[in-house]
């Protein structure tokens, strides 16, 4: 494939592990880097790519994604010689799709609602159940393999180690020993390890931009 992927991206936000998907599918791409410290994410430019003026995005083409989820399915079935992501006929596709629409409809409100120390809904009008719900059926699903699906890595696992990663630095997602070993595991990988240091960097780099702009 001679096309490149186009990232908008910035570091230290939800464009991370789409890079690390990247990464892991092989992927040619190239960064299209915001610094939202300057504003650049709020500028015309990549409004007109996202009207939310949030990262990720991905343009291949004609073709512009957004939304974590959407960016993920698509990218994996663009390069599905890969094997990150069950065919159609693949009696795994349901739980993949599953465990995908799981981090958005359930997971990200769950936690929002937590780190905001906002009351749960009730549960006829919960888009997840409850916070406990949430958090105990992840790990039930992680307690049957080494990833999310058992035996095989799929994209998902870069979507959940990063989530539930996140979740646990910040003191919100419960540092069960499934969340610990799964996150630890794979943050061994090459491309999580490449992409992560290379964001740090960046984030040290965009902060001195601002710094010198007179940006607090």
């Amino acid at each position: 494939m001679s096309q490149q992927v186009e990232l908008f991206y910035a570091p230290q936000t939800r464009a991370t592990g789409v890079r690390v998907l990247l990464e892991e599918l092989g992927a040619p791409y190239i960064l299209n880097v915001l610094n939202f410290k300057l504003g650049e994410n709020r500028k015309s430019g990549f409004l007109a790519i996202n009207p939310a003026g949030k990262v990720p995005a991905v343009r291949f083409g004609d073709t512009v994604v957004t939304e974590q989820v959407a960016i993920y399915l698509y990218l994996a079935d663009l390069f599905p010689e890969k094997g990150l992501t069950p065919a159609v006929d693949d009696p795994l596709r349901g739980p993949y799709l599953r465990w995908f629409v799981y981090m958005a409809s359930c997971f990200e409100p769950a936690l929002v609602d937590r780190a905001l120390k906002r009351e749960e809904p009730p549960q006829s009008m919960s888009p997840y159940g409850s916070f406990d719900t949430v958090m105990e059926n992840m790990r039930e699903q992680l307690s049957k393999g080494p990833y999310v699906l058992g035996d095989r890595l799929t994209a998902l696992d870069v979507l959940w180690a990063m989530g539930l990663r996140w979740g646990m630095m910040f003191g919100i997602v419960p540092e069960f020993d499934e969340f610990k070993d799964y996150t630890a595991r794979f943050f061994e990988r090459p491309a999580a390890v490449k992409v992560l240091q290379e964001d740090q960097n960046l984030a040290r780099e965009q902060e001195e931009a601002a710094k010198a702009a007179g940006v607090p």
